[in-house]
């Protein structure tokens, strides 16, 4: 997702200096008139604001806190954003970090997927200072459609865990609804669109069901990046000492197909699992 938010900053008219372990990812970027640094040193020391997208905690510990990171060559006043989706904690520590070194940080990961990373239409949920988030809105406005201040440090990515827990679940659901149909007979394609206007209409079922129904799983979100996701929410429930017995069920058919070879399909391959455990004769592609 990190490359069509760049793009996308190019667009607005930033300039835009990226940095990607796999130095070739960072070509569209240049094509789109952005600049390629060959290290984080070069990308963050002379940069205003540092945005960061990186999969997992510890690859945003790494890069932000490591030796030759970004806070090894900040400078005072620096807005970094970290829009990776991570640990509460990890985010808390980063921020603690940062106000050692005079930079400001904001936790601020995204929901909407690839097409609204391509689009510039995603949701952002923002943790820090409410006065870096007014330092922060153009470049997020370039982004995202709808950005909210949550909480302090930590506070977007709490926010993000409830959002895949939503996103989990409903998947979940609409792979069983949709299974249930077609082994009921109903034409799906019109079962689908008047869900879609009622109660049950949602942004999931607006985006993934038709491509759960061509049976298309092309990644858009993996499900190895979600199995991840939950397991940052059930630790975050844990410790908050809550009971989440139908994100703990989604998360256990999320490892399931992660652990047998799919965890790079979409998340939506959830229905993969509701068919052929419906079916067990029937294999999905």
């Amino acid at each position: 997702m990190g490359a069509p938010m760049a793009t996308n900053l190019v667009g607005a008219g930033f300039d835009v200096v990226g940095h990607n372990r796999s130095p070739a990812k960072t070509n569209a970027l240049v094509a789109r008139g952005g600049r390629a640094a060959a290290t984080v040193a070069e990308a963050a020391r002379d940069a205003d604001v540092v945005v960061t997208m990186l999969p997992d905690s510890t690859d945003v510990l790494d890069v932000v806190l490591g030796e030759g990171g970004v806070l090894a060559h900040a400078h005072e006043g620096q807005l970094l954003i970290d829009m990776s989706t991570v640990a509460p904690e990890a985010s808390r520590e980063i921020a603690a970090a940062a106000a050692g070194v005079g930079v400001r940080a904001l936790d601020a990961p995204v929901s909407g997927g690839e097409a609204g990373a391509v689009e510039g239409s995603l949701s952002i949920m923002v943790g820090g200072a409410a006065a870096d988030l007014e330092g922060a809105q153009p470049i997020l406005s370039a982004i995202g459609t709808t950005i909210v201040h949550v909480g302090p440090a930590g506070a977007g990515q709490t926010v993000k865990a409830a959002n895949q827990l939503i996103v989990a679940g409903h998947l979940q659901v609409l792979a069983e609804a949709l299974v249930f149909l077609d082994a009921s007979g109903v034409d799906l394609d019109a079962a689908v669109r008047v869900l879609g206007g009622g109660l049950a209409g949602s942004t999931v079922l607006t985006r993934k069901a038709p491509a759960m129904l061509a049976r298309d799983f092309a990644p858009g979100f993996r499900l190895a990046l979600h199995h991840k996701d939950l397991g940052i929410l059930t630790q975050a429930a844990r410790e908050a000492g809550v009971v989440i017995p139908v994100g703990a069920a989604v998360a256990q058919l999320v490892a399931a197909l992660v652990a047998r070879g799919d965890g790079q399909l979409d998340h939506s391959a959830l229905l993969k699992l509701v068919t052929e455990l419906s079916s067990p004769d029937r294999t999905e592609p």
